[in-house]
């Protein structure tokens, strides 16, 4: 039962501080309950690693700060604004799997695609647009196939101009979905490099991942999911075998390495 809606004013969510604040969010589709009373703050220029065994709800939570998904109950606020008049503000990467790979367009058109809500009525790109692609695809290494056809692309080039499209919309936060999910530890450790440079310059970013792997020296803090919130604080309290245990539950066998605990999936998720 979804219980009735009361805001919450610790400090942790009541901080002008705070990019994105989720305060007792209930969501879900179809009477199923994805989301149970959720709520965190991510302090502004950091990177949140937003972790959880698949079906946990991390995607939902993310269209519900996204405000594409409404949630039942709760409410979300970015920098401090409601969710509608914040969108500008919000940059997106969806799961690869969501995207139609073999749609006849080009990598640098897919890129501008992310200059829409900036255009006017007709759409037509201006050179300022122009400009901030060719930054965009330049900053992901992606200037030497900015014509080539999304289709012809690996699935380390395909992560890369699904987040240069999301930089294409000059965000203040950025929401990745599962960015490096499937990606070998080369390429995670580049798009790692990139978060942390985005994060230097200013952005706050919210980032889903089953990987344990990626949060150690990386994540500034870790909201640990499974429908409800299990943790949320920095990386070396959440991620704990108790911890970990409750959240991923029989999807997760832990290995111990030095202090440090890493991921063994096992079973269906």
């Amino acid at each position: 039962m979804v219980k009735p809606f009361q805001p919450q004013t610790t400090a942790a969510i009541d901080n002008e501080e705070a990019a994105i604040q989720v305060e007792s969010v209930w969501a879900g589709y179809d009477g199923h309950t994805a989301l149970e009373d959720v709520s965190f703050a991510a302090p502004r220029s950091n990177i949140v690693g937003l972790m959880g065994p698949n079906g946990s709800g991390k995607s939902t939570l993310l269209k519900v700060i996204l405000g594409m998904h409404r949630p039942w109950q709760g409410r979300v606020r970015i920098l401090g604004r409601e969710i509608a008049s914040a969108r500008r503000l919000l940059g997106y990467t969806p799961q690869t799997e969501s995207v139609d790979w073999q749609f006849p367009v080009t990598v640098k058109d897919v890129v501008m695609m992310g200059r829409y809500g900036r255009l006017g009525p007709l759409r037509r790109p201006t050179g300022v647009d122009r400009e901030v692609v060719a930054r965009c695809l330049e900053r992901l290494q992606l200037t030497g196939l900015a014509n080539r056809q999304i289709g012809e692309l690996s699935g380390g080039q395909q992560r890369r101009v699904l987040i240069a499209r999301a930089l294409a919309q000059e965000p203040e936060v950025l929401l990745l979905d599962e960015p490096m999910a499937g990606l070998d530890a080369a390429i995670q450790h580049e798009l790692m490099t990139l978060f942390e440079g985005l994060r230097d310059e200013g952005k706050t970013l919210l980032v889903a991942t089953h990987d344990l792997s990626c949060t150690t020296g990386c994540f500034n803090r870790v909201l640990l999911l499974n429908k409800r919130r299990v943790a949320y604080d920095e990386p070396a309290k959440v991620c704990t075998e108790e911890l970990l245990n409750e959240a991923f539950k029989s999807h997760l066998i832990l290995l111990p390495v030095g202090k440090a605990y890493y991921e063994e999936h096992h079973g269906h998720d």
